[in-house]
């Protein structure tokens, strides 16, 4: 090949990056150390740092765990070893955590790098040899196998037959022809065309190809992609910044409330040890701890339940957003179709029938093809009769066709050629109405979706072996059309989305005849989707105002799927992203919910991803956003009792002493207290089922909270009440004769039938779990409370059948509200 135009194209690419190297020329061993200095190794992302120091580090910035160390030490000192024991195992989730988040970066980062060929084969001091990939300079020239990654990004200088797998980078789902640099080629590196450039990431499925290397490491457009997946790692979720507020809040209230209760504990002449008492024990009562306890518990729990409905939650905000999602923006390729190639319809010739059809195609494709249309023929057809190959002329771009002589079993010599059937038609000799019935029948098959093939063959003489391919003299034999079929269930799962207010948009490389002809089949828009084309600058945002309604967005790039989220995200949707590519990572990362494919989707989507569908099927979204909504469901339930029961303990604990009145509760009891309030929490409600089928959306909230400010004041309501109730039955109990113990019984009896009563409210008692613990609170009340020796024991006096009426009447009434509560917080 000439050297003019190609040097220019070099040159221009910068005297830092090639060098002007010739086309024909590799770097030095001095060149390449040079720009090695200047540029880097070919890394995609800078090593991430691990072990246990590092992870440690970063787990000392979370003021949570300090918080936790300090209190269960100030309570070892203090003797009160339950609730110190009680936060040191709060530590151990926690840390476990960010061990495990930490994990899943350093994960992700060796992902996203893995995808690069990890050596290549270089022209350094004029002879060829193999290095590792990451030692690869701007200016090196390599030659990349068939079925070989490119090593980074670059000029294609060499190399016939070219056809590359860029789905990774494109979400283009057929085999895309390259061709090398001519003597046409423009005069600055920025002005080659993409044909003739090779990509990071990308796979080279036919021919050998050499490449002039322009750009490495983070400066390709695979690297690009890659930084985008792990900035910002480490930034808290929405579940869990709420999370941290709710406690911020509660532990603020708690602390000021102890220091006022020492306070006037000590100005009521009560001492230093009784002020120090009751602030302690005010405290136990009043620290959250159990908050991120439970956050905990049930993200475990989450994920074992999605898991077993094929989807795998891999962070926290899932929980929370999946049941929330209002659209979802799904990638065509490997996500709502197979992400293969099929033979889908046979059109023979008149007089042929389909089997010689596909025979006279399968000829022509070699057997050891990496071209998915070369193996589709070949899978389909199964083994062909015996034949000699002669002579094979592949695929080109400029030729568009490819072409095998055969000798076959009876000793006939013949042609077989297939490619484009505008090309393969020109061969043959055919009348005008012949051309324009098979014009109208492969037009009628590109409208549907299907990528369309003619072949054609050619009796030659026996023995005959041409240099040369021949032009002419070809008979048409058929066409092939192929498809990438649709997944089983997508089009029931896109009617249940849209059933449940939720909006599906697709966003697919390929050409928009295409796309319109999957979304016509799954049933988008009504089976009349509307399909848009985004030109490069195009404001998405503007776009979606404009035409309204988008169903399809084909021809799209990564950067335009990104920009497209956001202006979904702008409008006030809550977004889920599906994709299997690396393409996709910007838009799995930004949406509101990322869901990754598991089966068929690269390692790098898969771990920046907070869902994976292990099974692939867009069906599985459907049952993961129900799983989702009763999943977060119950945890706003757990949070409901968690505050229902504190709210009454901290403000009688609080207000009793405030009064000059002995303590209401002293340690041992608030350790009985503990034990029934943490596994409640933690185990009445979770694995509560749906309550029915998928109900459409009625609202959505872009700022992740518990509570809408309606079940805020039922909240604060329903527990204000009990804390009278508590403290009433106390001031009742105790008399004029001051029966403190009795008093003391009282109020813990009223305390934990409200318990009770929330969890049966709030979880009903159609499992198990619930009905055991409500059993076993009651049960622990009555044996505690009435058997003398342990009443004794706990400072407590055995209640009257009088008193266990109120108690009773406090399960029931604690219970009714409970429910009502339950049933005012249903819904996303």
């Amino acid at each position: 090949m000439p050297h003019t135009g190609v040097a220019g194209a070099l040159s221009a690419a910068g005297a830092d990056r090639a060098d002007g190297a010739d086309i024909a020329q590799g770097l030095t061993t001095a060149q390449a150390q040079e720009a090695l200095r200047s540029h880097g190794f070919n890394d995609i992302v800078a090593p991430t740092a691990s072990g246990w120091k590092v992870v440690a580090r970063d787990t000392a910035r979370d003021p949570m765990l300090w918080f936790l160390a300090f209190t269960s030490g100030l309570f070892a000192l203090l003797g009160q070893y339950t609730e110190s024991l009680t936060l040191l195992l709060a530590l151990a989730p926690l840390l476990g955590m960010d061990a495990w988040l930490h994990r899943r970066t350093s994960a992700s980062s060796a992902a996203l790098a893995g995808r690069l060929a990890s050596s290549a084969r270089v022209l350094r001091d004029g002879q060829w040899q193999d290095i590792a990939a990451r030692e690869l300079v701007p200016g090196d020239l390599v030659e990349v196998a068939p079925g070989g990654y490119f090593p980074a990004d670059g000029l294609l200088v060499g190399g016939h037959g070219l056809q590359v797998d860029e789905s990774t980078l494109t979400g283009e789902s057929l085999p895309v022809p390259k061709r090398a640099l001519d003597t046409e080629a423009p005069a600055t590196e920025h002005q080659v065309p993409e044909l003739q450039r090779g990509r990071a990431g990308t796979r080279l499925l036919t021919g050998q190809a050499r490449l002039r290397i322009v750009d490495t490491g983070g400066d390709t457009r695979y690297g690009a992609i890659a930084r985008s997946a792990t900035e910002g790692s480490h930034a808290a979720t929405p579940l869990q910044r709420a999370i941290g507020q709710l406690v911020l809040v509660l532990l603020g209230v708690a602390l000021l409330m102890c220091a006022a209760l020492a306070a006037i504990r000590l100005w009521h002449g009560h001492g230093w040890i009784d002020a120090l008492l009751s602030a302690v024990t005010l405290a136990v009562a009043a620290i959250p701890e159990e908050f991120p306890v439970v956050y905990t518990g049930f993200l475990g729990v989450g994920v074992f339940r999605l898991a077993r409905k094929k989807a795998l939650v891999r962070r926290a905000v899932a929980v929370e957003n999946i049941g929330r999602v209002s659209c979802i923006v799904s990638d065509k390729t490997g996500t709502i179709t197979a992400g293969t190639l099929v033979l889908a319809h046979r059109a023979p010739a008149e007089g042929l029938d389909e089997d010689t059809v596909l025979q006279s195609a399968t000829f022509a494709a070699r057997p050891d093809s990496g071209d998915p249309l070369d193996q589709a023929l070949h899978g389909a057809a199964g083994p062909l009769p015996p034949a000699t190959r002669l002579a094979e002329f592949p695929f080109t771009e400029a030729r568009r066709r490819e072409t095998a002589v055969l000798r076959l079993a009876d000793g006939t010599t013949t042609a077989f050629t297939k490619g484009a059937p505008e090309t393969v038609m020109a061969l043959c000799a055919l009348t005008e109405a012949e051309h324009a019935a098979w014009t109208e029948r492969i037009e009628a098959y590109a409208r549907s979706g299907h990528k369309v093939i003619a072949c054609a063959r050619r009796a030659l003489p026996a023995g005959a072996a041409p240099d040369t391919e021949a032009a002419e003299g070809f008979s048409l034999v058929g066409l092939l059309a192929f498809e990438d079929p649709v997944r089983d269930g997508v089009r029931e799962a896109i009617a249940d989305c849209v059933a449940a207010g939720m909006r599906v948009i697709m966003v697919t490389g390929d050409h928009p005849s295409t796309a319109e002809a999957i979304a016509r089949e799954i049933g988008l828009g009504g089976g009349q989707p509307r399909v848009i084309v985004l030109a490069p600058g195009d404001d998405a945002a503007a776009a979606l105002r404009a035409h309204g309604g988008v169903h399809v967005v084909a021809r799209a790039t990564p950067a335009q799927k990104l920009a497209l989220v956001q202006a979904l995200q702008a409008d006030g949707e809550l977004v889920a992203v599906t994709g299997d590519g690396v393409n996709d990572v910007p838009a799995l990362r930004l949406a509101d919910i990322g869901v990754a494919m598991g089966e068929r989707g690269t390692r790098s989507a898969r771990e920046v991803a907070p869902v994976v569908l292990l099974d692939d099927n867009f069906r599985t979204i459907v049952h993961a956003v129900g799983e989702g909504r009763q999943l977060f469901q119950n945890l706003r339930l757990a949070f409901a009792y968690l505050l229902l029961v504190h709210l009454p303990l901290v403000a009688a604990a609080a207000a009793v002493p405030l009064m000059g009145l002995p303590l209401l509760l002293l340690p041992i009891h608030i350790v009985w207290l503990e034990l029934v309030i943490h596994p409640t929490a933690l185990l009445a409600f979770q694995g509560l089922p749906a309550a029915g089928p998928l109900a459409p959306v009625q609202h959505h909230h872009r700022r992740a909270r518990f509570f809408s400010a309606g079940a805020w004041g039922a909240i604060v309501l329903i527990g204000g009440l009990v804390s009278v109730a508590v403290v009433g039955s106390y001031l009742h109990a105790l008399g004029a004769d001051r029966q403190v113990e009795h008093a003391r019984a009282m109020a813990l009896g009223v305390l934990l039938a409200a318990s009770a009563g929330f969890t049966t409210g709030l979880a009903g008692l159609r499992r198990a779990s619930p009905r055991w613990l409500v059993a076993g609170t009651l049960l622990s009340l009555g044996l505690l409370v009435q058997v003398p020796a342990a009443s004794a024991w706990l400072g407590l006096r055995p209640l009257h059948p009088a008193d266990w009426g109120l108690v009773g009447l406090a399960f029931v009434l604690t219970a009714v509200a409970g429910r009502a509560q339950a049933a005012s917080m249903r819904g996303p």
